[in-house]
C-alpha cells in the first residue's frame, strides 16, 4: 500500500489500487490467495499465525487518507497503531499500551517518506521484552522526533540506539 501511495500520480487511480488491495486481503479469509506474491506470502505466513486478511485490509483506509488534500491525522496515525497491534500479535503479545508508540512511529515514518512534519517526541514505556523488535522502531522514531528531522538510516548512532534498546529496553 505504501508503494501505491508513494508512486501515485493520479490520486483516483491510487484509490482504486488501494481498494483492490483491501478487497484482495479480505478475500484471503475465505478464498485461496491469487497469483500475487505478496498475497500468497500473507496467506502462507500471517493467516496461520492469527492475523486475518480483514485485519490487514483495515490498513487501506489509513493509506487512503494520504491521497486526500487534507488528510485526517487520526487515520494517518491509526496505521501505526494497527501495524503495531498486528506485529505484537505475531510476536505473541496482545500489544496493550502500544498505541502511543505506533502513532509516533507512523508520524515519523510519514515525515521520512513523504516530507510530512515531524511529530513531537514522546515518553515511551513499553517493557515487554518480546516486543523489543517492534518497540525499537518507536525508539528510532522518538530519536528523529527529538532531532526535529529524520536521521539518515543505517548510521552508527542509530545502530547503537537499536543495540542499547535490545539490551536494556530503553
Amino acid at each position: 500500500m505504501a508503494e501505491v501511495v508513494g508512486t501515485a500520480r493520479e490520486p483516483m487511480l491510487a484509490a482504486i489500487k488501494l481498494a483492490w488491495w483491501r478487497d484482495s486481503l479480505e478475500k484471503l479469509d475465505h478464498e485461496a490467495a491469487p497469483a500475487e506474491p505478496r498475497l500468497r506470502a500473507a496467506a502462507r505466513e500471517l493467516l496461520p499465525r492469527g492475523v486475518s486478511g480483514s485485519a490487514l485490509a483495515a490498513l487501506e483506509d489509513c493509506w487512503a487518507a494520504l491521497l486526500e488534500e487534507a488528510p485526517d491525522e487520526g487515520r494517518l496515525q491509526a496505521r501505526g497503531v494497527l501495524l503495531f497491534s498486528l506485529a505484537a500479535r505475531l510476536l505473541g503479545d496482545k500489544g496493550a499500551g502500544l498505541g502511543p508508540a505506533g502513532r509516533l512511529w507512523a508520524a515519523a515514518d510519514l515525515a521520512r517518506k513523504f516530507g510530512r512534519p515531524m511529530p513531537a517526541a514522546a515518553e515511551l514505556s513499553i517493557s515487554a521484552r518480546r516486543l523489543r523488535p517492534l518497540t525499537a522502531l518507536a525508539v528510532l522514531a522518538n530519536r528523529d522526533a527529538r532531532a526535529g528531522e529524520p536521521e539518515p538510516e543505517a548510521t552508527p548512532a542509530r545502530a547503537w540506539v537499536l543495540l542499547k534498546h535490545r539490551m536494556t529496553g530503553r
